[in-house]
């Protein structure tokens, strides 16, 4: 592929992204910053494909344009460039995605930034191309990632630091910050973050399995809360829990053999958890460890629940608007996610714009339309009663 051909890649997705509203007007220099650090100067030589059984190279040497598909296809469209026991580990993260979190990250230059989680060192470039030379620090628990990033930074002119560090468990050098970026997905916020950051710094991160957050630091130190800003998945912390299964062999495992605990005619249409991504939002809040996978077929959508550990749940689609719910483990799963189903209707179904989240030392909340109103806790931790 030659140099004309990539750049007609970069060109159309730039177009798509103009035509779908994805480029952020608060923040222009956003796309500036992407016009001239393009994506594929951070890209490995190979990338990874899902090919329905597993992960297949895409070579740059032998199919670039298949290659160049990858990266620039759509700006919903993670790349996947790193493959670790037959599961994705690393990416370049989604333009669409990146282009939003810098947006709510309200960079400015002159300012001091971590970048957790270096990757293949692009979010570090751009950040660094707005906030100035060597006021970027980016940390990475692959000695191998770190590296490759240092090289295309290099090549790239930039000027960013790129250290080897688990950024979940220390704070890198060079604070305070007054910008933390996360790469990775973290279901509880460590607090270390937001002593990094100075009063009034912003932290934006990927939560858990869905969405992403932008905290500000109180003006105290003791504290941060901040809006959901969008919908995201991206790679899980590398030390934390392992995240459970999100396909049908993960509801297998939890499934087993055994008989289900109860049994009984659920009327409703279930095709919503499947395609309505307010409601999936809102489940992710209530029951935030439950994993929903959903199918359809001329039955109609048909779901099935697991919490990664030991319950699980079953609803069959009947081809009438109906379906049959099978449950099983010590929890009523599929009761929990049909419960927080009905609390978000009778909520007026807000978004995921609505929901907020506070993080103190001790408690962690997921909060609706304020942070004084409706709680949910997030990892397991108890909101702080009033």
């Amino acid at each position: 592929m030659t140099a004309e051909d990539l750049g007609g890649r970069r060109a159309q997705l730039d177009a798509v992204m103009e035509r779908r509203g994805v480029w952020p007007e608060d923040s222009p220099w956003v796309r500036r910053a992407m016009v001239e650090l393009p994506r594929d100067a951070f890209a490995p030589d190979r990338l990874w494909r899902w090919g329905g059984q597993e992960y297949v190279p895409v070579d740059r040497g032998t199919d670039p344009a298949a290659w160049a598909g990858e990266l620039y296809a759509d700006p919903d469209a993670a790349a996947v460039t790193q493959v670790t026991g037959g599961l994705p580990s690393s990416s370049l993260s989604a333009p669409g995605v990146v282009a939003d979190m810098l947006d709510s990250l309200v960079l400015e230059p002159g300012h001091r930034v971590w970048d957790i989680g270096t990757g293949q060192g692009w979010t570090a470039a751009l950040a660094a191309w707005r906030a100035g030379a060597g006021l970027v620090v980016s940390t990475e628990i692959d000695e191998g990632l770190a590296a490759f990033a240092r090289g295309r930074l290099a090549a790239a002119g930039i000027d960013a630091v790129v250290l080897v560090a688990n950024g979940t468990c220390g704070v890198a050098p060079g604070g305070p910050f007054d910008r933390v970026h996360v790469t990775y997905a973290v279901e509880t916020l460590p607090f270390e973050w937001i002593e990094a950051v100075r009063p009034g710094g912003r932290i934006v991160y990927p939560w858990g399995r869905l969405g992403h957050v932008a905290l500000t630091v109180a003006a105290d130190g003791r504290s941060a809360t901040g809006w959901v800003q969008g919908l995201g998945q991206f790679m899980a912390d590398r030390s934390g829990p392992v995240p459970a299964s999100a396909d049908f062999d993960g509801y297998a495992g939890v499934r087993g053999t055994g008989s289900p605990g109860t049994e009984r005619i659920v009327e409703r249409d279930l095709a919503p958890l499947g395609d309505d991504w307010d409601l999936r939002f809102a489940v992710r809040v209530a029951v935030p460890d439950a994993v929903v996978i959903t199918g359809r077929d001329e039955d109609g959508t048909s779901a099935w629940v697991h919490d990664g550990c030991s319950s699980w749940a079953a609803l069959s689609a009947r081809g009438d608007g109906t379906a049959v719910l099978h449950q099983g483990g010590p929890r009523c799963v599929g009761d929990e996610i049909l419960t927080a189903w009905s609390d978000w209707e009778a909520r007026g179904r807000p978004t995921p714009y609505d929901y907020g989240i506070t993080v103190t030392r001790f408690d962690q909340w997921v909060w609706l339309g304020n942070p004084d109103g409706v709680r949910w806790p997030v990892g397991g931790l108890s909101p702080a009663r009033r």
